[in-house]
């Protein structure tokens, strides 16, 4: 029976935990990229399109207290901002994998039977004919 401690260091040392790691820092590295493409590519021509309109600023006011020039507001505007983002980023992911799995579909497609010939075996291969012309051109001559 394996103590707790053995157990996780054999999780750790097996690359689970590596695996884990490597994939949450490829995903925070890719959410800052499609984070500026939103923010820096798309959301500007879609102001544009809105005459200018910031939608993180629309809100719905509720109540405004008088003297603390405070409000009680909704804030839809920050909500149609994070949906854009969101599928943005399902679309960005969704092209990504597909694009993925295209190249992993014709890696494993069994027609696909394009091997490169190691360089040793070539050579091997030229030397062979290279003798059977010398042969020939031996047998010639007597």
């Amino acid at each position: 029976m394996k103590s707790f401690i053995q157990e996780f260091k054999d999780f750790a040392i097996k690359g689970n935990m590596i695996d884990m790691a490597v994939g949450i820092i490829i995903g925070t590295a890719f959410n800052n990229v499609v984070n500026t493409l939103v923010k820096k590519v798309i959301m500007p021509p879609l102001s544009i399109l809105t005459d200018g309109v910031n939608y993180a600023d629309r809100k719905y006011v509720l109540k405004t207290a008088e003297g603390e020039n405070k409000e009680i507001a909704i804030g839809y505007g920050e909500l149609v901002e994070v949906l854009v983002d969101f599928i943005i980023i399902a679309l960005t992911i969704f092209i990504v994998i597909k694009f993925i799995n295209r190249f992993k579909k014709k890696s494993e497609d069994p027609n696909n039977k394009t091997v490169e010939t190691p360089k040793n075996i070539e050579l091997l291969s030229n030397i062979e004919e290279l003798m059977k012309e010398q042969n020939t051109l031996l047998k010639s001559k007597k």
